[in-house]
């Protein structure tokens, strides 16, 4: 990355979306980063203003690279702002040209990247990684789950009507929680044809990081592993969004119509009969009441899909539910953020972790793996919201 003086770069911004801020300050108080600094340049307000005068001049310099860096990515600040301002997709435009002009991902970053491509590396390299772990050599900054020494592998029926999609990193180290919920699809009664390796990452961390043609490639590598008309079924909500913006991402009408049969599994189980009970019961009766659930909207569902309250609606029938009273502010996870700005990401999940104790609970549902890490790092019981189901299902709760 380049940290001199300032460099020639060409944003390729719309010239209309740069304009499209009136500056009214909305975006604010749901923006992560300008809650913990309190500093413009931290805002998607100033982000944006600093794109305009990089886009004007043609010019760049550190400044903006860290500020660019700095920014999660949650897309609270769309939801909030009453112009439509696309902050979005421009994050990923200007990020991309950064890529291109500054050599904003550096050369560990791209390892890290290059290693979700992979499964076996993947696997590979997360059996090195619990076997470290388990020495307690694994620094406690980068707050990593108990990674499994062995993967949970997942059956997919020939004959199904569904695709299962499980992506890289929750089919690394989150088998079991991809095993439940996909027990929790078949327990309505139909049959899941599982992704698997064939498509194994959606490429959002990706984009994220500004590296647009590796992501162009894996959309293109999951679009045809993912054959058919059914739908597909995404259990996390960071790569749900990915899949369902491959039609901006590529610009062809292959993409769009492959979005279009995107779901996030939660979106597909709404109207269908889920059943209370499955399989044999415990000896003992569960006990009176039923547990109550903090609901935690991932950012990319909530702000992007606009469908948790599809989680809502799969919980409702098996637990209470106890609102957060932030207006889904993100967690700081962040996909890659959490690692990236580790001290940061920890400042902005005190507000989250804040919010989960006001509004009380037992546990605490999290659609999305990024999350789910992140808030068990700072020590709430977080778990999918059909891990929940699947484990209720079977008396377990």
């Amino acid at each position: 990355m380049s940290r001199g003086g300032s460099f020639p770069i060409d944003l390729g911004l719309d010239p209309e979306d740069l304009v499209s801020c009136v500056h009214c300050g909305l975006c604010l108080p749901h923006c992560p980063t300008y809650r913990i600094t309190q500093e413009e340049i931290a805002s998607p307000r100033g982000r944006l203003m600093l794109m305009a005068e990089v886009a004007e001049s043609g010019r760049a310099d550190p400044v903006f690279i860290d500020a660019i860096d700095a920014c999660v990515g949650c897309r609270g600040c769309e939801a909030a702002c009453p112009s439509g301002v696309p902050y979005g997709h421009m994050l990923e435009t200007t990020r991309a040209a950064l890529v291109e002009s500054a050599g904003y991902q550096p050369w560990w970053r791209r390892i890290g990247y290059r290693i979700l491509e992979h499964p076996r590396l993947l696997r590979a390299s997360s059996r090195i990684l619990a076997l470290v772990q388990r020495t307690r050599l694994v620094p406690s900054r980068f707050a990593l789950p108990p990674i499994p020494l062995r993967r949970t592998r997942l059956e997919s029926s020939p004959r199904g009507t569904v695709w299962f999609f499980t992506g890289c990193v929750m089919d690394a180290w989150m088998g079991e929680t991809l095993a439940a919920a996909k027990r929790v699809v078949e327990s309505t009664g139909v049959e899941v044809r599982v992704s698997g390796d064939a498509a194994p990452c959606c490429g959002a961390l990706h984009v994220h990081a500004g590296l647009e043609a590796e992501a162009r490639d894996l959309a293109r590598e999951v679009m045809a592993a993912l054959d058919g008309d059914g739908p597909v079924l995404v259990p996390s909500a960071g790569c749900g969004a990915q899949l369902k913006e491959y039609g901006h991402l590529l610009g062809t009408s292959e993409a769009r119509a492959f979005s279009a049969r995107v779901l996030d599994v939660h979106e597909w189980l709404v109207g269908r009969d889920i059943p209370l009970r499955v399989g044999p019961q415990p000896a003992e009766p569960p006990p009176r009441g039923r547990p109550v659930v903090a609901v935690q909207d991932p950012c990319h569902l909530r702000h992007v899909q606009h469908a948790h309250q599809a989680v809502r609606t799969v919980l409702e029938p098996f637990f209470e539910l106890a609102e957060l009273d932030d207006a889904g502010l993100c967690c700081g996870a962040g996909g890659a953020y959490s690692a990236a700005h580790p001290s940061e990401a920890a400042e902005i999940r005190e507000l989250k972790l804040a919010a989960i104790d006001r509004a009380g609970g037992d546990l605490v549902a999290s659609a999305n793996p990024g999350c789910m890490i992140h808030l068990r790092a700072g020590g709430a019981p977080a778990l999918h919201p059909l891990e929940l189901v699947d484990r209720a299902q079977r008396g377990l709760l």
